[in-house]
């Protein structure tokens, strides 16, 4: 090297070490955070992917916390729900005891009565007391709520899941198609004959009674005596024209009636008759019908209720349409990772008190109370039974919708996300965390080749002082 101006050497030798300075500053702040990206600059796109991924990330947790409030929620009211079972079992067993008039006594009776008061005053405060976080549960605040029920066509509407969107109301449309029926047979024989003493057989769902008419019987007076054992038959009677007509208490084609003579002359237009299920569609589609009680589900509904069998506008008794709309209510939980109407699930929870649990047709819980109709102090606790067996299949039906919406709904919905939250934050640690095994092999490279470009400069430095060898041969 001749020229001293300019040394090309040292230059080279101070790129070389700038760039392997900055190689092992790299490395040293990916160690020591633990970061591949610690700015833009590091992998522009790849930053661009790893917060997205983040933002999942933050998702899916906040839907896995989401989850976990509603598991604990529907635990609450499950818990609530066990005790008014455990309640109405002890009240069944009242009623039953009261029954037997021949071995208790008023005294009893009465005492008795003290009980089932304590029993339905209990129920109500736990339906007003059982709260998740100040959210009364059990009180029907997070009931579905409807509008336009035309009560003369249908009746009992129980709305268990409806997905909203928007909580904008719901138009649901019921058409019927075939009404339901009961079994019937008729009777044409007219009055029976003097001689002709009758005696038939009677069987409905409810059992089967022998009767005996006497000749001369009218039907009046053969409406009377198959009336007289309607509750042990569940057959019931009517003159119709000139005729008798025998009818199933109960719709649907789980119904039957048969009539039997066993002796004497008894003109039947049947033997066995059996009933028939309505053909009922919600929103278009099939819905399951069992007699008059209807029952549809779909992802987004879930809808129970009774086709009125009689009465003006029935459109049990003659086919047609009805409609009305599910305004609100429900409890509704984000489960996903996005706010979105896909990701959202939502329960009913009905009230459980005792104004609100039995039904219209036979009476509600609450009856059982000191002076109402079905006390026990009532002449037939048969009344009272079925209430009471009404209300323990409710509660036992929305315990057991409690039960599915946390064990699948929720507790499949977590271990889905769980999956998802291993995967998302797998891809994100691909991108974005260092690779430590790779990471100090870097550092160990970077650091040979800064001391070797240190080393490399401190030559090229020196090397124009050989120059000054040639001056000194003057």
């Amino acid at each position: 090297m001749s020229r001293i101006n300019t040394n090309v050497a040292s230059l080279i030798a101070q790129r070389s070490l700038a760039t392997n300075n900055s190689e092992l500053n790299t490395s040293l702040e990916r160690l020591s955070t633990g970061l591949k990206i610690n700015s833009g600059a590091d992998d522009p796109s790849g930053l661009i992917a790893s917060e997205n991924l983040k933002a999942e990330q933050t998702g899916i947790n906040t839907a896995l916390n989401n989850a976990q409030q509603a598991g604990n929620m529907i635990g609450t009211a499950e818990g609530g729900l066990n005790e008014v079972s455990s309640l109405l079992n002890q009240l069944d067993g009242l009623v039953g005891q009261a029954a037997n008039t021949g071995g208790t006594s008023n005294n009893q009776i009465a005492a008795d009565q003290l009980q089932v008061d304590s029993i339905l005053s209990t129920i109500n405060r736990i339906a007003g007391s059982t709260s998740f976080q100040g959210q009364q549960l059990l009180n029907g605040s997070l009931a579905y709520t409807t509008s336009g029920v035309a009560s003369s066509a249908i009746n009992g509407v129980q709305v268990n899941t409806a997905i909203l969107p928007a909580n904008a109301p719901e138009n649901i449309v019921v058409g019927v198609t075939q009404s339901a029926q009961t079994a019937t047979i008729g009777y044409t024989g007219g009055t029976l004959s003097a001689p002709n003493n009758v005696t038939i057989e009677v069987s409905g769902n409810a059992g089967t009674e022998q009767i005996s008419l006497a000749g001369g019987a009218t039907n009046a007076n053969i409406v009377s005596a198959i009336n007289n054992v309607k509750a042990a038959t569940g057959v019931s009677a009517a003159v119709s024209g000139g005729d008798v007509r025998l009818d199933s208490v109960t719709y649907g084609s789980t119904a039957f009636v048969s009539l039997k003579t066993i002796s004497g002359t008894f003109t039947t237009t049947a033997g066995t008759a059996d009933g028939r299920d309505a053909k009922v569609t919600v929103n278009g589609a099939q819905a399951q019908a069992d007699g008059t009680q209807v029952s549809f589900r779909n992802a987004n509904l879930d809808v129970s209720f009774n086709l009125a069998a009689t009465g003006a506008g029935s459109i049990n008794t003659s086919t047609g349409s009805t409609s009305f709309y599910i305004t609100g209510g429900g409890a509704n939980f984000a489960l996903g990772s996005q706010v979105d109407e896909n990701d959202k699930a939502s329960i009913g929870i009905s009230s459980v008190s005792t104004g609100d649990i039995g039904d219209s047709i036979n009476g509600y819980l609450s009856s059982l109370g000191s002076g109402q109709a079905n006390s026990l102090s009532a002449k037939d606790l048969s009344g009272a039974q079925t209430i009471v067996t009404e209300a323990i299949n409710q509660v036992a039906t929305l315990r057991g919708r409690l039960g599915a919406f946390q064990d699948y709904t929720i507790g499949s919905t977590v271990n889905s996300l769980n999956v998802a939250y291993e995967n998302v934050s797998s891809a994100e640690s691909d991108i974005a965390d260092t690779d430590f095994a790779a990471e100090t092999a870097n550092l160990t490279r970077a650091q040979i080749l800064s001391q070797a470009a240190t080393t490399v400069l401190s030559a090229a430095n020196s090397a124009p002082q050989n120059v000054l060898t040639l001056l000194q041969g003057h």
